[in-house]
Protein backbone atom coordinates (compact mmCIF):
# COMPACT_ATOMS: atom_id res chain seq x y z
CA UNK A 1 0.00 0.00 0.00
CA UNK A 2 2.81 2.41 0.87
CA UNK A 3 4.42 1.78 -2.54
CA UNK A 4 1.19 2.82 -4.23
CA UNK A 5 1.18 6.15 -2.36
CA UNK A 6 4.90 6.57 -3.06
CA UNK A 7 4.53 6.15 -6.85
CA UNK A 8 1.55 8.50 -6.86
CA UNK A 9 3.77 11.05 -5.12
CA UNK A 10 6.47 10.61 -7.77
CA UNK A 11 3.94 11.14 -10.53
CA UNK A 12 2.54 14.30 -8.94
CA UNK A 13 6.03 15.66 -8.37
CA UNK A 14 6.78 15.04 -12.05
CA UNK A 15 3.68 17.11 -12.86
CA UNK A 16 4.97 19.83 -10.46
CA UNK A 17 2.02 19.31 -8.13
CA UNK A 18 4.32 19.49 -5.12
CA UNK A 19 1.56 19.91 -2.53
CA UNK A 20 -0.17 16.79 -3.89
CA UNK A 21 3.14 14.91 -3.96
CA UNK A 22 3.86 15.79 -0.33
CA UNK A 23 0.41 14.54 0.65
CA UNK A 24 1.01 11.18 -1.06
CA UNK A 25 4.46 10.79 0.54
CA UNK A 26 2.86 11.57 3.92
CA UNK A 27 0.44 8.70 3.39
CA UNK A 28 3.26 6.36 2.38
CA UNK A 29 5.20 7.23 5.53
CA UNK A 30 2.16 6.74 7.76
CA UNK A 31 1.91 3.16 6.49
CA UNK A 32 5.70 2.50 6.42
CA UNK A 33 7.71 4.84 8.69
CA UNK A 34 11.02 3.22 7.64
CA UNK A 35 11.03 4.40 4.05
CA UNK A 36 14.19 6.46 3.26
CA UNK A 37 13.27 7.00 -0.39
CA UNK A 38 9.91 8.51 0.62
CA UNK A 39 11.69 10.95 2.96
CA UNK A 40 14.11 11.84 0.18
CA UNK A 41 11.37 12.44 -2.39
CA UNK A 42 9.25 14.41 0.08
CA UNK A 43 12.33 16.53 0.81
CA UNK A 44 12.74 17.21 -2.91
CA UNK A 45 9.08 18.24 -3.12
CA UNK A 46 9.50 20.57 -0.15
CA UNK A 47 12.66 22.02 -1.73
CA UNK A 48 10.87 22.66 -5.04
CA UNK A 49 8.05 24.30 -3.04
CA UNK A 50 10.56 26.68 -1.41
CA UNK A 51 10.18 25.14 2.08
CA UNK A 52 13.92 24.63 2.47
CA UNK A 53 14.19 23.92 6.20
CA UNK A 54 11.59 21.14 5.99
CA UNK A 55 13.50 19.72 3.02
CA UNK A 56 16.68 19.60 5.12
CA UNK A 57 14.75 17.81 7.89
CA UNK A 58 13.53 15.15 5.45
CA UNK A 59 16.98 14.64 3.91
CA UNK A 60 18.41 14.22 7.42
CA UNK A 61 15.81 11.56 8.26
CA UNK A 62 16.54 9.79 4.97
CA UNK A 63 20.24 9.69 5.92
CA UNK A 64 19.44 8.33 9.37
CA UNK A 65 17.59 5.46 7.70
CA UNK A 66 20.13 5.05 4.90
CA UNK A 67 23.57 6.60 5.65
CA UNK A 68 24.80 5.54 2.19
CA UNK A 69 22.30 7.68 0.28
CA UNK A 70 24.31 9.68 -2.23
CA UNK A 71 21.19 11.54 -3.40
CA UNK A 72 20.26 12.58 0.15
CA UNK A 73 23.75 14.02 0.85
CA UNK A 74 23.79 15.88 -2.46
CA UNK A 75 20.23 17.20 -2.02
CA UNK A 76 20.90 18.37 1.54
CA UNK A 77 24.06 20.12 0.33
CA UNK A 78 21.99 22.03 -2.26
CA UNK A 79 19.45 23.00 0.40
CA UNK A 80 22.17 24.19 2.77
CA UNK A 81 23.66 26.35 0.02
CA UNK A 82 20.22 27.96 -0.32
CA UNK A 83 20.24 28.57 3.46
CA UNK A 84 23.79 30.03 3.19
CA UNK A 85 25.10 27.30 5.51
CA UNK A 86 28.28 26.84 3.48
CA UNK A 87 30.22 24.74 6.05
CA UNK A 88 27.29 22.32 6.29
CA UNK A 89 26.92 22.20 2.52
CA UNK A 90 30.64 21.50 2.10
CA UNK A 91 30.49 18.66 4.64
CA UNK A 92 27.53 17.07 2.80
CA UNK A 93 28.97 17.37 -0.69
CA UNK A 94 32.28 15.86 0.49
CA UNK A 95 30.31 12.93 1.95
CA UNK A 96 28.68 12.50 -1.45
CA UNK A 97 32.08 12.49 -3.17
CA UNK A 98 33.37 9.89 -0.71
CA UNK A 99 30.42 7.66 -1.63
CA UNK A 100 31.01 8.13 -5.37
CA UNK A 101 34.14 9.97 -6.48
CA UNK A 102 32.98 9.85 -10.11
CA UNK A 103 29.78 11.83 -9.44
CA UNK A 104 30.39 15.02 -11.47
CA UNK A 105 27.50 17.02 -10.00
CA UNK A 106 29.05 16.73 -6.53
CA UNK A 107 32.41 18.10 -7.73
CA UNK A 108 30.60 20.94 -9.50
CA UNK A 109 28.61 21.75 -6.36
CA UNK A 110 31.77 21.71 -4.23
CA UNK A 111 33.28 24.14 -6.72
CA UNK A 112 30.27 26.43 -6.24
CA UNK A 113 30.59 26.27 -2.43
CA UNK A 114 34.34 26.97 -2.49
CA UNK A 115 33.73 29.88 -4.86
CA UNK A 116 31.23 31.39 -2.41
CA UNK A 117 33.76 30.90 0.40
CA UNK A 118 36.38 32.81 -1.60
CA UNK A 119 38.69 29.86 -2.37
CA UNK A 120 38.98 30.56 -6.09
CA UNK A 121 41.76 28.12 -7.03
CA UNK A 122 40.03 25.32 -5.14
CA UNK A 123 36.78 26.16 -6.94
CA UNK A 124 38.54 26.02 -10.32
CA UNK A 125 40.05 22.61 -9.49
CA UNK A 126 36.61 21.23 -8.62
CA UNK A 127 34.98 22.60 -11.77
CA UNK A 128 37.82 21.05 -13.82
CA UNK A 129 37.24 17.65 -12.23
CA UNK A 130 33.49 17.92 -12.85
CA UNK A 131 34.12 18.87 -16.49
CA UNK A 132 36.39 15.83 -16.96
CA UNK A 133 33.76 13.48 -15.50
CA UNK A 134 30.94 15.02 -17.53
CA UNK A 135 33.05 14.62 -20.67
CA UNK A 136 33.69 10.94 -19.86
CA UNK A 137 29.91 10.49 -19.51
CA UNK A 138 29.37 12.32 -22.82
CA UNK A 139 27.33 15.03 -21.05
CA UNK A 140 28.61 17.87 -23.23
CA UNK A 141 26.13 20.47 -21.98
CA UNK A 142 27.14 20.23 -18.30
CA UNK A 143 30.80 19.94 -19.32
CA UNK A 144 30.46 23.24 -21.21
CA UNK A 145 28.82 24.91 -18.19
CA UNK A 146 31.73 23.87 -15.95
CA UNK A 147 34.26 25.22 -18.46
CA UNK A 148 32.38 28.54 -18.56
CA UNK A 149 32.55 28.77 -14.76
CA UNK A 150 36.30 28.15 -14.87
CA UNK A 151 36.69 30.91 -17.45
CA UNK A 152 34.74 33.32 -15.23
CA UNK A 153 37.05 32.59 -12.29
CA UNK A 154 40.39 32.70 -14.04
CA UNK A 155 42.05 36.14 -13.92
CA UNK A 156 42.58 37.75 -17.33
CA UNK A 157 46.06 37.76 -18.77
CA UNK A 158 47.77 41.08 -18.06
CA UNK A 159 51.13 42.49 -19.12
CA UNK A 160 53.70 42.91 -16.35
CA UNK A 161 53.90 46.67 -16.91
CA UNK A 162 51.15 48.82 -15.39
CA UNK A 163 48.47 49.65 -17.88
CA UNK A 164 47.75 53.30 -18.53
CA UNK A 165 44.07 52.43 -18.87
CA UNK A 166 41.87 52.97 -15.82
CA UNK A 167 40.52 49.86 -14.03
CA UNK A 168 37.18 48.57 -15.27
CA UNK A 169 35.13 49.52 -12.19
CA UNK A 170 31.85 51.38 -12.03
CA UNK A 171 32.44 54.41 -9.81
CA UNK A 172 29.51 56.07 -8.05
CA UNK A 173 31.70 57.85 -5.52
CA UNK A 174 35.26 57.68 -4.21
CA UNK A 175 34.05 55.70 -1.19
CA UNK A 176 32.15 53.29 -3.44
CA UNK A 177 35.21 52.90 -5.66
CA UNK A 178 37.50 51.75 -2.84
CA UNK A 179 34.76 49.52 -1.46
CA UNK A 180 34.61 47.72 -4.81
CA UNK A 181 38.36 47.18 -4.71
CA UNK A 182 38.18 45.78 -1.15
CA UNK A 183 35.28 43.53 -2.16
CA UNK A 184 37.39 42.28 -5.03
CA UNK A 185 40.22 41.43 -2.62
CA UNK A 186 37.76 39.76 -0.22
CA UNK A 187 36.70 37.42 -3.03
CA UNK A 188 40.32 36.37 -3.54
CA UNK A 189 41.26 38.71 -6.41
CA UNK A 190 44.02 40.38 -4.39
CA UNK A 191 46.48 40.61 -7.29
CA UNK A 192 43.99 42.46 -9.47
CA UNK A 193 43.01 44.75 -6.58
CA UNK A 194 46.68 45.64 -6.02
CA UNK A 195 47.15 46.38 -9.73
CA UNK A 196 44.11 48.66 -9.75
CA UNK A 197 45.39 50.50 -6.66
CA UNK A 198 48.84 50.85 -8.20
CA UNK A 199 47.17 52.50 -11.17
CA UNK A 200 45.29 54.90 -8.86
CA UNK A 201 48.50 55.85 -7.05
CA UNK A 202 50.33 56.28 -10.34
CA UNK A 203 47.63 58.74 -11.35
CA UNK A 204 47.59 60.50 -7.96
CA UNK A 205 50.53 59.78 -5.59
CA UNK A 206 48.88 61.95 -2.89
CA UNK A 207 45.77 59.78 -2.48
CA UNK A 208 45.80 58.78 1.22
CA UNK A 209 42.75 56.54 0.87
CA UNK A 210 44.42 54.56 -1.90
CA UNK A 211 47.46 53.93 0.30
CA UNK A 212 45.19 52.82 3.15
CA UNK A 213 43.19 50.55 0.85
CA UNK A 214 46.35 49.00 -0.58
CA UNK A 215 47.61 48.44 2.95
CA UNK A 216 44.42 46.55 3.81
CA UNK A 217 44.76 44.35 0.71
CA UNK A 218 48.42 43.66 1.50
CA UNK A 219 47.37 42.57 5.00
CA UNK A 220 44.97 40.08 3.41
CA UNK A 221 47.92 38.77 1.41
CA UNK A 222 50.07 38.45 4.55
CA UNK A 223 52.50 41.20 3.44
CA UNK A 224 52.37 43.03 6.78
CA UNK A 225 55.60 45.04 6.46
CA UNK A 226 54.55 46.39 3.06
CA UNK A 227 51.09 47.10 4.47
CA UNK A 228 52.60 49.12 7.33
CA UNK A 229 54.64 51.12 4.81
CA UNK A 230 51.39 51.98 2.98
CA UNK A 231 49.65 52.95 6.24
CA UNK A 232 52.64 55.14 7.16
CA UNK A 233 52.35 56.93 3.84
CA UNK A 234 48.59 57.38 4.31
CA UNK A 235 49.19 58.91 7.75
CA UNK A 236 51.81 61.29 6.36
CA UNK A 237 49.14 62.55 3.98
CA UNK A 238 46.23 62.49 6.48
CA UNK A 239 47.29 61.91 10.10
CA UNK A 240 43.74 62.36 11.50
CA UNK A 241 42.33 59.16 9.99
CA UNK A 242 41.32 56.69 12.73
CA UNK A 243 40.77 53.90 10.18
CA UNK A 244 44.44 54.02 9.14
CA UNK A 245 45.63 53.83 12.76
CA UNK A 246 43.27 50.92 13.38
CA UNK A 247 44.52 48.97 10.36
CA UNK A 248 48.18 49.72 11.05
CA UNK A 249 47.59 48.50 14.60
CA UNK A 250 46.16 45.24 13.27
CA UNK A 251 49.19 44.76 11.00
CA UNK A 252 51.55 45.39 13.94
CA UNK A 253 49.55 42.94 16.04
CA UNK A 254 49.96 40.26 13.36
CA UNK A 255 53.72 40.90 13.45
CA UNK A 256 53.62 40.39 17.27
CA UNK A 257 54.50 44.08 17.84
CA UNK A 258 51.86 44.34 20.56
CA UNK A 259 53.12 47.58 22.11
CA UNK A 260 53.14 49.27 18.71
CA UNK A 261 49.68 47.91 17.99
CA UNK A 262 48.31 49.25 21.29
CA UNK A 263 49.86 52.67 20.58
CA UNK A 264 48.02 52.76 17.23
CA UNK A 265 44.74 51.62 18.78
CA UNK A 266 45.06 54.33 21.45
CA UNK A 267 45.56 56.92 18.72
CA UNK A 268 42.54 55.63 16.81
CA UNK A 269 40.38 55.87 19.95
CA UNK A 270 41.45 59.47 20.54
CA UNK A 271 40.05 60.30 17.11
CA UNK A 272 37.03 57.95 17.24
CA UNK A 273 36.25 57.01 20.89
CA UNK A 274 33.17 54.92 20.02
CA UNK A 275 34.81 52.51 17.59
CA UNK A 276 33.94 49.05 18.94
CA UNK A 277 36.27 47.39 16.40
CA UNK A 278 39.27 49.17 17.92
CA UNK A 279 38.35 48.07 21.45
CA UNK A 280 38.17 44.45 20.27
CA UNK A 281 41.50 44.78 18.45
CA UNK A 282 43.19 46.39 21.46
CA UNK A 283 41.68 43.70 23.69
CA UNK A 284 43.32 41.07 21.49
CA UNK A 285 46.68 42.80 21.87
CA UNK A 286 46.28 43.00 25.65
CA UNK A 287 45.38 39.30 25.75
CA UNK A 288 48.47 38.41 23.69
CA UNK A 289 50.53 40.23 26.35
CA UNK A 290 48.72 38.26 29.12
CA UNK A 291 47.00 41.44 30.35
CA UNK A 292 43.72 39.58 30.69
CA UNK A 293 41.95 42.17 32.84
CA UNK A 294 42.77 44.92 30.34
CA UNK A 295 41.52 42.69 27.54
CA UNK A 296 38.22 41.95 29.31
CA UNK A 297 37.66 45.65 29.98
CA UNK A 298 38.15 46.44 26.27
CA UNK A 299 35.83 43.66 25.09
CA UNK A 300 33.22 44.82 27.61
CA UNK A 301 33.54 48.37 26.32
CA UNK A 302 33.04 47.15 22.74
CA UNK A 303 29.89 45.32 23.85
CA UNK A 304 28.55 48.44 25.58
CA UNK A 305 28.99 50.32 22.28
CA UNK A 306 27.61 47.49 20.14
CA UNK A 307 25.62 44.86 22.08
CA UNK A 308 25.54 42.66 18.95
CA UNK A 309 29.32 42.47 18.55
CA UNK A 310 29.74 38.70 18.41
CA UNK A 311 33.53 38.92 18.08
CA UNK A 312 33.71 40.89 21.34
CA UNK A 313 31.72 38.21 23.16
CA UNK A 314 33.80 35.45 21.59
CA UNK A 315 37.15 37.02 22.45
CA UNK A 316 36.01 37.86 25.96
CA UNK A 317 34.99 34.22 26.30
CA UNK A 318 38.49 33.11 25.24
CA UNK A 319 40.01 35.43 27.86
CA UNK A 320 37.69 34.12 30.59
CA UNK A 321 38.83 30.61 29.61
CA UNK A 322 42.47 31.63 30.07
CA UNK A 323 41.53 32.90 33.53
CA UNK A 324 39.70 29.58 34.14
CA UNK A 325 36.43 31.46 34.59
CA UNK A 326 34.49 28.79 32.75
CA UNK A 327 30.96 29.92 33.59
CA UNK A 328 31.66 33.44 32.34
CA UNK A 329 33.31 31.95 29.24
CA UNK A 330 30.29 29.75 28.63
CA UNK A 331 27.91 32.71 28.82
CA UNK A 332 30.01 34.72 26.35
CA UNK A 333 30.34 31.80 23.92
CA UNK A 334 26.58 31.20 24.02
CA UNK A 335 25.88 34.87 23.30
CA UNK A 336 28.35 34.88 20.39
CA UNK A 337 26.80 31.68 18.98
CA UNK A 338 23.34 33.24 19.13
CA UNK A 339 24.47 36.34 17.20
CA UNK A 340 26.41 34.39 14.56
CA UNK A 341 23.39 32.11 14.10
CA UNK A 342 21.11 35.13 13.61
CA UNK A 343 23.52 36.55 11.01
CA UNK A 344 23.90 33.13 9.33
CA UNK A 345 27.69 33.45 9.76
CA UNK A 346 28.24 29.70 9.72
CA UNK A 347 32.06 29.69 9.77
CA UNK A 348 32.22 31.69 12.98
CA UNK A 349 29.18 29.88 14.39
CA UNK A 350 30.95 26.52 14.15
CA UNK A 351 34.22 27.97 15.46
CA UNK A 352 32.61 29.30 18.63
CA UNK A 353 30.53 26.15 19.04
CA UNK A 354 33.75 24.12 19.04
CA UNK A 355 35.20 26.42 21.71
CA UNK A 356 32.09 25.97 23.84
CA UNK A 357 32.20 22.18 23.48
CA UNK A 358 35.83 22.12 24.64
CA UNK A 359 35.01 23.74 28.00
CA UNK A 360 31.73 21.91 28.71
CA UNK A 361 33.38 19.12 30.71
CA UNK A 362 35.16 21.60 32.97
CA UNK A 363 31.93 23.39 33.94
CA UNK A 364 30.40 22.68 37.36
CA UNK A 365 26.83 21.44 37.41
CA UNK A 366 25.58 24.89 38.36
CA UNK A 367 26.83 28.32 39.31
CA UNK A 368 26.08 27.92 43.03
CA UNK A 369 28.23 24.81 43.17
CA UNK A 370 31.24 26.66 41.78
CA UNK A 371 30.69 29.65 44.07
CA UNK A 372 30.44 27.40 47.13
CA UNK A 373 33.60 25.51 46.20
CA UNK A 374 35.55 28.77 45.82
CA UNK A 375 34.08 30.13 49.05
CA UNK A 376 35.14 27.02 50.98
CA UNK A 377 38.63 27.18 49.50
CA UNK A 378 39.06 30.84 50.46
CA UNK A 379 37.69 30.19 53.92
CA UNK A 380 40.33 27.51 54.49
CA UNK A 381 43.06 29.89 53.31
CA UNK A 382 42.09 32.56 55.89
CA UNK A 383 41.80 30.07 58.74
CA UNK A 384 38.03 29.98 58.77
CA UNK A 385 37.68 33.73 59.49
CA UNK A 386 35.09 34.85 56.94
CA UNK A 387 35.31 38.52 58.02
CA UNK A 388 38.91 38.57 56.72
CA UNK A 389 37.78 37.03 53.44
CA UNK A 390 34.97 39.59 53.11
CA UNK A 391 37.38 42.46 53.62
CA UNK A 392 39.74 41.12 50.93
CA UNK A 393 36.82 40.63 48.53
CA UNK A 394 35.57 44.17 49.16
CA UNK A 395 39.02 45.56 48.36
CA UNK A 396 38.91 43.82 44.98
CA UNK A 397 35.37 45.09 44.35
CA UNK A 398 36.49 48.64 45.05
CA UNK A 399 39.42 48.30 42.67
CA UNK A 400 37.69 46.19 39.97
CA UNK A 401 34.00 47.12 39.97
CA UNK A 402 31.24 45.22 38.15
CA UNK A 403 33.01 41.86 37.85
CA UNK A 404 31.26 38.48 38.54
CA UNK A 405 31.20 37.30 42.16
CA UNK A 406 33.21 34.19 41.27
CA UNK A 407 35.87 36.43 39.76
CA UNK A 408 36.46 38.26 43.06
CA UNK A 409 36.85 34.96 44.91
CA UNK A 410 39.29 33.67 42.31
CA UNK A 411 41.26 36.93 42.39
CA UNK A 412 41.64 36.92 46.18
CA UNK A 413 42.65 33.23 46.13
CA UNK A 414 45.23 33.85 43.39
CA UNK A 415 46.70 36.83 45.29
CA UNK A 416 46.95 34.82 48.54
CA UNK A 417 48.66 31.94 46.73
CA UNK A 418 51.08 34.35 45.09
CA UNK A 419 51.96 35.93 48.43
CA UNK A 420 52.56 32.53 49.99
CA UNK A 421 54.93 31.52 47.20
CA UNK A 422 57.01 34.71 47.45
Amino acid sequence: MSDEFYYRGLEKAKQKDYAGAIEEFNRALQVTPFFPEAYLQRGLAYYDSGVILQAVSDYTEALKQNPQSLAAYYSRALARVALKNLPGALEDVESAIRLNYNYPAAHSLRGMVRRKQGYIQDAIANFKKAAELYLEQKDTENCRLCLERIKELQPPEKPPVLSQKAPNITIKSEKDYFKQLLDKAEKGDTREAIEDLNWVLQADPQDAQAYCCRGVVRCKMGNYQEAIADFNQALRLDFHDAIVYRNRGKARYLLADYQGAIADFNQALQIQPQDALVFVARGNAYRAMSNYLGAIQDYSQAISINPDDAQAYYNRGITHTLLEEMLAARDDYQKAISIFLEKEDWDNYHQVLNSLNKIQKSLPENQNQKYNLLRQRLLRMVGGQWEIAQRLIQQKKDYYPQMPEEWYLQKVIADLERDRNN
